[in-house]
């Protein structure tokens, strides 16, 4: 289990210390008890959670991201790197695989946000720049012409803002995404796994079925951006933050209301931070269950379904 907790789980923090604290002076009893009262507080705490403290669940340092999950998630993993126009992005990475279990062959492209510093820096947070989502779309339509499915795992505060993404088109670089997750002839299957931030994230999350892990977010602007936007200083961003989360509605259960998404993903007891393993095995059979009836689809239908989709969601938005 993580030792890394978030602000409002330090009473659970306080109930393991004192059961590492039987255990150390050989009551054995009394840890099992004490472990068993910090369980059931977690259940009652995640049971309850707002949507900033969903936010923030979501952000964990030690939640699953891409390079950890598509190991579990499709075997024979092999990534395929470039835009052939500018560089590597190694914010957005993505390859061939074969779905574990199923064994259906599939193109699997997401967000890498990285897990110590060394791998943040290189990985850029999670937040691409245009020669990622370049090599996006080249993948997408590799994926079209050797009728692949496609798989997108979206985890990104969204795309990078600098002076350098701007100058290589990057506002294009993300339309063209978003239009060749849209023109793909083939199915495709977005999970949104962590943070889905902005047009970073709906650049990989056109699809034909949207799923998302019951403590991810999915909004256009982080709760942060919108509150400094609202309250129009930016001392105040912060102090405002779990306001404007819950006004923005991003938690999977108002996304799936909403029509925006389709399908809640289970995670384990605490978040997927606290059993990666058991969160990509949930995340494997909902993405091969969403997968089963779109396969048998052929490509003029799935364009036109895709297209319905989300013009019906513009409708009631």
């Amino acid at each position: 289990m993580t030792t890394a907790y978030l602000d409002f789980e330090k009473p659970v923090q306080t109930i393991h210390a004192r059961a590492a604290d039987y255990r150390a002076a050989g009551d054995e009893a009394g840890a099992k008890h004490a472990e068993g009262a910090a369980r059931r507080l977690l259940a009652e705490t995640y049971a309850r959670l707002t949507p900033w403290q969903k936010t923030l669940v979501a952000r964990h340092p030690s939640r699953p991201h891409f390079c950890d999950m598509v190991k579990a998630l499709v075997e024979d993993f092999t990534p395929l790197a470039g835009d052939r126009a500018f560089g590597e992005d190694f914010a957005i990475i993505g390859g061939l695989g074969r779905l574990r279990g199923a064994g259906t062959p599939v193109m699997v492209i997401g967000h890498e946000k990285g897990n110590d510093t060394t791998t943040r820096v290189k990985h850029n947070f999670g937040m691409g720049r245009p020669e990622g989502y370049r090599k996006a779309i080249r993948l997408i339509e590799l994926a079209g012409r050797f009728n692949v499915p496609i798989v997108t795992l979206v985890d990104t505060a969204g795309a990078f803002p600098g002076l350098d993404a701007e100058e290589r088109g990057q506002a294009e670089a993300i339309a063209r995404a978003t239009e060749a997750c849209l023109a793909a002839p083939v199915p495709l299957i977005a999970a949104i796994t962590g943070e889905g931030g902005s047009g970073g994230a709906v650049a990989l999350a056109a699809a034909d079925r949207v799923i998302m892990f019951e403590h991810a977010v999915y909004a256009v602007i982080s709760p942060e951006g919108c509150a400094s936007i609202l309250w129009r200083t930016a001392d105040k961003a912060n102090s405002h933050a779990p306001e404007a989360a819950e006004a923005m509605r991003v938690t999977a259960a108002d996304l799936k209301n909403l029509g925006v998404i389709d399908t809640i993903v289970t995670e384990p007891l605490g978040g997927a931070h606290r059993d990666p393993a058991a969160a990509v095995a949930s995340l494997t059979m909902a993405i091969a269950a969403e997968l089963t009836p779109l396969l048998a689809m052929d490509p003029r239908e799935l364009r036109r379904a895709r297209r319905d989709k989300f013009v019906e969601m513009g409708r009631h938005l």
